[in-house]
């Protein structure tokens, strides 16, 4: 060491020593006293495969994303130990050796030639910056050093320095890095831009490559230089690498900006259950669609998988430049039109009321003081309840939902996890105008019941992450309809006239089968569609934020044709998750014959065993009589299959074994009720 320190560095390198000396004992002795915390980072949300969607700054607007050294080339990794801290995974927070060196350094030629900082001590001063450098903060950079190592693992302090490093403005942390100079993630990295974002943290201000091009570009070359020296990069390759211009810096992603913003609350780095590659297809679509309905218009959409109920793509608006962009339209209550209507139906399947093959009479008729007409003001007479709801007549939808009742309805709606605004009267009871969108509710809520729809009558909430999603495969959600109402209203619905310029589903070879239901709200101030076809359910929603009215803009005309364009982008980038083309068309009630709807006339009614009860069965022979009041002969079944009648005409039910079941009784009018039961057993102990 005689050799090469001269008498001046040693006097110089006695006392640093000393004090290195000191704050060994000192971080020895004083572990009780916390290191400094480790840092806050921005919120960043991805997309299902851990692909950013949106960042979010931290205060001060900084950027500081999450980084995992697993997640950085390992080219980077190793160029940053070998030029900023060879001894990093052996020293225990100073390296003497290179603080000897530079101390050394220093006194030969009075400039700082080396450092002597370990990146332990590196990112103490990161963790707490001091706007001296004094000898004193370096004896404290030290201490806190030696208490990091005691305190945190190699790889903790690692992302600690990566997630702090400045580079320049308000970028900190190689990720953000990356992510702005070179708009990519820092997994994979070219030579060029790991030289950058070494040289970068060393005088971040001095060599800003939007503002000092020159001088970052002479620090990255100096930096390739000592790469090659170091044997990690040819000649060749540094040569080509220091020819590259310095970059420009560049926007953070900024995809499903409401969906993120909401997510984003939970902190941290969060994978939501979102599809880039369909968020961003999705995001230009409603963008194109409202600037094509005008300046003033929004559009909002969903795209839901019913595996799980995972949102694979949400825009809650058109664009933050137009009016009401900023709001999150797809948790706004508007009125749904006539876009609930199948439910209604569906419901009235469920109580034996009618099947698709009802007839019903589509005439004028007052309701107390309330008088419906159809959109066009026309009636076309005696229809069946198929023709009625793929034409959305509105009259017999009112008819219907007055027979099921209007409260019942709205009840349905609640379980399954609407919360919708609705006007009541005095009684507190409300409006058959709901039939027709008296009431308000969110595209996320009609997802939800559109999702049941096509899942076997199943409601489940939506699913952000697939944490929540993973939740819903294992859940019981609420049963909106049965698996049969919920097959024969897709079967109904999958016949609905085309929209403008299309060919019906069923007549076009390869098209996706999609089952839809149109709304248009009075005044004309909401347009929605809304289907499902596969795996996927959809909706779309056109209008002004503000609510105000656009004259003869329909849900037919503003927002089906963009429905269908989404199944068509579902469609090719999964084939195997739309369904099939549907089946030759049937009239035929579910549960039965033709009959015809006659209001105030319900189906039959179960006495033995209520919906929901509990029974036992105390051998493997017994069996329970069935009991049921209603019109004319009772016909029993269990999950379709009709069961027999002992010698006195009784239906005897004999089930198999503990479980669940269920239980169908059908009138000659081919009305139904239904019953769900478990059956128990004795524990054999």
């Amino acid at each position: 060491m005689g050799t090469w320190l001269t008498r001046g560095s040693r006097r110089a390198a006695l006392p640093l020593a000393c004090l290195v000396l000191a704050g060994v004992i000192l971080g020895g002795l004083d572990r009780a006293l916390p290191p400094p915390p480790m840092p806050d980072v921005s919120a960043l949300v991805t997309d299902r495969e851990g692909r950013p969607l949106r960042a979010f700054p931290v205060e001060d607007g900084r950027w500081r994303l999450p980084v995992d050294p697993a997640r950085v080339d390992p080219a980077f990794l190793a160029a940053l130990i070998e030029i900023e801290d060879q001894r990093f995974f052996t020293h225990d927070g100073v390296d003497m050796l290179a603080m000897l060196r530079a101390t050394a350094s220093l006194a030969r030629s009075g400039r700082v030639v080396s450092g002597g900082s370990t990146i332990t001590m590196q990112t103490a001063r990161l963790l707490e910056p001091r706007p001296r450098r004094t000898i004193l903060a370096k004896l404290t950079e030290m201490v806190r050093a030696i208490q990091l190592e005691w305190r945190y693992s190699k790889a903790d302090i690692l992302q600690a320095y990566l997630t702090l490093a400045p580079y320049g403005g308000n970028l900190e942390g190689v990720r953000a890095a990356s992510w702005a100079w070179f708009g990519h993630e820092p997994d994979v990295l070219t030579p060029d831009e790991i030289a950058l974002l070494i040289a970068l943290p060393q005088a971040p201000e001095a060599r800003r490559p939007d503002l000092r091009p020159d001088a970052a570009v002479a620090a990255r070359a100096r930096l390739l230089a000592r790469m090659e020296r170091a044997g990690l990069i040819s000649a060749d390759r540094a040569a080509d690498a220091a020819e590259e211009p310095a970059p420009q810096r560049r926007a953070f992603p900024a995809l499903a900006w409401h969906a993120a913003e909401h997510l984003a609350r939970a902190g941290g780095e969060i994978r939501s259950t979102l599809d880039i590659r369909l968020q961003t297809e999705l995001e230009a679509m409603m963008r194109e669609l409202a600037d094509n309905a005008g300046p003033d218009v929004q559009a909002s959409a969903l795209v839901v998988s019913l595996d799980g109920r995972e949102v694979r793509a949400a825009v809650g608006s058109a664009g933050r430049d137009r009016a009401g962009g900023w709001i999150d339209l797809t948790r706004r209550n508007r009125s749904p039109g006539s876009v609930l209507k199948p439910f209604i139906y569906g419901l009235a399947f469920e109580d034996g009321l009618a099947g698709p093959g009802t007839r019903i009479a589509d005439l004028p008729r007052r309701f107390s003081d309330y008088n419906p007409e159809n959109f066009d003001r026309t009636f076309r007479g005696d229809v069946t309840i198929a023709e009625a709801l793929q034409h959305s007549l509105n009259v017999p939808a009112v008819q219907v939902l007055d027979a099921v009742g209007a409260n019942r309805f709205l009840a349905a709606l609640s379980f399954a996890g609407g919360r919708a605004i609705v006007p009541r009267s005095r009684e507190g009871d409300a409006g058959l105008a709901i039939a027709l969108g008296g009431l308000g509710i969110t595209a996320q809520e009609v997802a939800v019941m559109f999702a049941a729809l096509g899942a076997g009558g199943e409601a489940l909430p939506l699913a952000w992450t697939s944490e929540a999603a993973e939740a819903n495969r294992t859940a019981s959600g609420y049963s909106l309809l049965s698996e049969q109402s919920a097959s024969t209203l897709l079967d109904v619905l999958q016949r609905s006239p085309a929209p403008p310029g299309r060919m019906p589903a069923r007549l076009t070879a390869g098209a996706p089968a999609i089952a839809y239901k149109t709304g248009t709200s009075y005044g004309f101030r909401d347009a929605w569609a809304a289907g499902v076809s596969g795996n996927y359910a959809v909706v779309v929603w056109v209008g002004q934020a503000d609510g105000a009215p656009r004259p003869g803009e329909t849900g037919r005309r503003a927002a089906l044709p963009a429905l269908f364009d989404v199944f068509d982008r579902i469609a090719r980038r999964d084939p195997s998750g739309i369904a099939p083309l549907p089946g030759p068309a049937s009239s035929a009630s579910p549960a039965g014959p033709l009959a015809r709807f006659e209001p105030g006339v319900r189906g039959p009614d179960i006495v033995f065993p209520p919906d929901g009860a509990e029974v036992w069965a105390d051998g493997p022979e017994r069996r329970f009589a069935l009991s049921a009041r209603g019109t004319g002969r009772l016909r029993w079944y269990q999950r379709g299959v009709p069961l027999a009648t002992d010698a006195g005409g009784q239906f005897l039910w004999q089930p198999d074994g503990p479980g669940f079941y269920e239980l169908t009784v059908v009138d000659e009018a081919g009305r139904s009720a239904r019953t769900r039961v478990r059956v128990r057993t004795p524990d054999p102990s």
